[in-house]
């Protein structure tokens, strides 16, 4: 470095600052404007060499005691844009307030067309379904914005504006997120993006928590007499017997409203007996479920005596193995919108019989959905004294996440065990009283 003479106090504790904010890192007066000149000096090391390469800005700061405390206050901001992985150059201008044009002329429609591929075709690869309604919906938004006049310059910016509308800390806000940190970090890894735009390891403060006054979205289960209630208020029709061997095979199967789509019979081989086998895999934050087979809980019916021509508390017999086999079950369309639950909503929703039920679970502060009827299985199972384990195979998923999303499976058994415990201890009191 060429020496300095002449130099007054205050541009000695201004270069003195700027060198402790990093190795490399030197200020000085530009001959040619009179203007603050920042340097960055970084180490290149390879197999051939070790050499330093450097940076260089003039920043829009006249080289004097006045303009010193400013220019700092710049440099630093300059200092923390390049830690997260930006040029000197790009920091500058972002500091600035300007986008990099870099930004501006990166092919961000065809790094989305090449995202899908990816997608769909490598690693865990997705279903075409959940990309069209997982992913589409941000990706496109995200790229819209990146395109536009004034793109957002960081990746915290970005996410925070295609998920602002979703309410905070909710399922649909956290998959936003998350799916389009993925697109990003496919662009830095793939697209050969500048670092600037990793997503941040950790979306908490984007996704954020809801509020302590909001309310739990999560359904309820209902009664096997409300659910029979609402099947005898469907329409006698073709429509509606479609529409009720639905709930039927959710109710007695457990099932979650997209497995509708991936079901089927198979035989054991040994006892040539059939049974239920559900092929779909459900890939979450826990990995990825196994197909499985289903294990029917039939419903029953309450109906009090004298009502019916039977004693109460009959298990109702559907006979839905032996007429899937049959053929004799056709299923509605199940693939609009947003999917099956999204189709069996809307049916439900335009229902009395579903209407009523609805009003009834509300005024109890419960929530009534499509799930409600997989979430009764899961009681129905419990109350029949089915251990969390199967019951947690039944449904597809591990017995951590049966424990938390169903509380009665924990207490439930929780209350047989020390129920059986005290009955257990009376009859040894029992034995030893007879023998004394």
């Amino acid at each position: 470095m060429p020496k300095v003479k002449n130099l007054d106090h205050w541009a000695i504790s201004f270069r003195e600052q700027v060198r402790q904010l990093g190795s490399g890192w030197t200020v000085r007066e530009s001959p040619k404007s009179g203007r603050v000149m920042l340097k960055l000096r970084s180490p290149v090391k390879s197999a051939e060499q070790s050499s330093n390469t450097e940076q260089a800005v003039t920043l829009p700061f006249s080289w004097t005691a006045s303009s010193a405390g400013d220019a700092y206050v710049r440099i630093r901001n300059i200092y923390a844009l390049v830690q997260k992985g930006h040029t000197l150059k790009q920091a500058e201008e972002l500091a600035a307030g300007k986008a990099p044009k870099l930004i501006e002329q990166h092919d961000w429609h065809g790094a989305l067309e090449r995202f899908k591929q990816q997608k769909l075709s490598h690693g865990t690869a997705i279903k075409p379904e959940t990309w069209q309604t997982k992913y589409v919906p941000v990706l496109t938004e995200a790229v819209g914005e990146l395109t536009s006049r004034k793109p957002p310059t960081t990746p915290e910016d970005l996410i925070d504006g295609c998920i602002r509308k979703w309410e905070p800390g909710s399922r649909s806000r956290q998959e936003r997120a998350r799916n389009l940190a993925q697109f990003l970090r496919y662009c830095v890894s793939r697209e050969r993006l500048p670092a600037i735009w990793q997503p941040p390891a950790d979306l908490k403060d984007a996704i954020g928590r809801k509020p302590a006054s909001a309310t739990s979205q999560k359904s309820n289960a209902i009664t096997d007499q409300q659910i029979l209630n609402l099947l005898a208020s469907f329409p006698d029709d073709e429509a509606g017997r479609r529409w009720a061997d639905v709930i039927r095979l959710m109710s007695e199967l457990g099932l979650r409203p997209v497995e509708l789509l991936h079901l089927s019979v198979r035989t054991d081989p040994k006892t040539k007996t059939p049974y239920w086998w559900c092929s779909y895999e459900k890939r979450s934050g826990g990995g990825v479920t196994k197909p499985r087979r289903l294990w029917p809980l039939p419903l029953v019916d309450a109906a009090p005596l004298g009502e019916l021509d039977r004693p109460g508390d009959v298990a109702v017999e559907w006979n839905l193995l032996p007429r899937w086999q049959a053929r004799l079950i056709e299923l509605p369309a199940l693939r609009s919108g947003n999917g099956a639950a999204d189709s069996i909503a809307t049916y439900l929703s335009r229902r009395a019989g579903w209407k009523s039920l609805k009003e009834q679970v509300e005024s109890q502060d419960e929530r009534l959905t499509c799930y409600s009827f997989r979430h009764s299985y899961s009681v129905r199972g419990h109350q029949r004294g089915i251990d969390n384990g199967s019951m947690a195979l039944a449904m597809g998923h591990s017995i951590e996440v049966h424990c938390r999303s169903y509380p009665w499976a924990t207490e439930a058994g929780a209350e047989a065990a020390f129920a059986k415990a005290s009955s257990t201890l009376k009859t040894l009191d029992a034995a030893l009283e007879t023998t004394s």
